[in-house]
C-alpha cells in the first residue's frame, strides 16, 4: 500500500508541472480609455435667430410745453431676428460658469405706434440692436448648461409713417431714432454629441430675453418738409425675444489620451 501511495503522489506532481507549463504567461489586458473631459473655458462665437414681441407705453403731448393730450396706452406688436456674437467662459469650482458676451441684433420687430387724437396710426420698427454682458450657469451635466445673464442694450428704431384709419397715407411721420437700455434673460446650452454623432466643440444653445429701452419723446412732422405738427409721441419699448443659436467653442476638450 505504501508503493501505491507513492507511485500516485508522483504522478499527480508531474501532472501538476505540465498543466503550468502549457498554461504559459498571463495575457497583458490594456487599461479601459478615461471618460471625455468637458472643459468650460476659453472663447466661443455663435449665430442664430428667433422671434419677438414689442411693447410700447405711450402717450401724445404738445410739442411746447409737454402737456399730455392722452392718458398712457400700451401698443404691441411682433417679429423676426437674427443675431451673431461672441464670449468667452470661466468654468470654477466644478460645475459652475461664468462668462462675458457681446453681441447683435438684426431684422423686424414692430409695434404699433398711434396720435387717437387725429386718428393716425403707424409701426414702431425695432431694427437693430446689441447687447453686452455677463451670465452665470450650473452645469446640469458635464455638457449641458442652464445659465441666466444680464447686462446693457442699445438699440435703432426706424421711422415711423402714419396711415389714417383707411390705410391712406396720412403726410405725417416720426424720424428713426437710437435708444440704449438693459437686458436680464436665461437659457440653456448643450453639446450637440448626440444620437451617437461626433460633433466636438459644436452646441447649441436656447436663450429667452427681456430687454428695456429707456422713454423717447418724437416730434410729429409733415412729410417732404420735416415741419413741426404741434404734438409729440413719448413712448417707451419692452421687447421679449426668444433665440436658437449653434455656437462653436474654440477650446472644447475632447478625450484625454493615457500614455503607457
Amino acid at each position: 500500500m505504501k508503493k501505491v501511495l507513492l507511485a500516485l503522489t508522483a504522478v499527480a506532481a508531474m501532472t501538476g508541472s505540465a498543466s503550468a507549463a502549457d498554461l504559459g504567461a498571463r495575457p497583458y489586458v490594456k487599461a479601459p480609455m478615461p471618460a471625455p473631459v468637458a472643459n468650460w473655458t476659453g472663447f466661443y462665437v455663435f449665430g442664430g435667430g428667433g422671434g419677438g414681441l414689442s411693447n410700447a407705453d405711450q402717450h401724445v403731448q404738445t410739442t411746447v410745453g409737454a402737456v399730455p393730450l392722452t392718458i398712457d396706452q400700451r401698443q404691441g406688436g411682433s417679429g423676426w431676428f437674427g443675431t451673431v456674437g461672441a464670449g468667452y467662459d470661466w468654468q470654477f469650482s466644478g460645475t459652475w460658469v461664468a462668462g462675458v458676451f457681446a453681441d447683435g441684433q438684426f431684422g423686424s420687430i414692430r409695434a404699433t405706434i398711434q396720435d387717437p387724437i387725429v386718428g393716425i396710426t403707424g409701426n414702431q420698427k425695432l431694427e437693430t440692436s446689441w447687447a453686452a454682458g455677463v451670465r452665470l450657469g450650473w452645469l446640469v451635466a458635464p455638457n449641458v448648461l442652464s445659465y441666466v445673464n444680464g447686462g446693457y442694450s442699445g438699440a435703432h428704431f426706424g421711422q415711423t409713417n402714419f396711415t389714417t384709419l383707411g390705410g391712406t397715407p396720412a403726410g405725417i411721420h416720426l424720424n428713426s431714432y437710437n435708444r440704449n437700455g438693459w437686458f436680464v434673460g436665461g437659457g440653456v446650452e448643450n453639446s450637440l454629441n448626440i444620437f451617437g454623432v461626433s460633433s466636438p466643440g459644436w452646441f447649441m444653445k436656447t436663450e429667452y430675453r427681456s430687454a428695456f429701452y429707456n422713454a423717447k419723446t418724437s416730434n410729429e412732422l409733415f412729410d417732404g418738409t420735416n415741419v413741426l405738427v404741434g404734438r409729440d409721441i413719448r413712448a417707451n419699448s419692452w421687447n421679449q425675444t426668444i433665440s436658437t443659436s449653434l455656437v462653436y467653442r474654440f477650446n472644447w476638450t475632447g478625450p484625454v489620451v493615457a500614455k503607457y
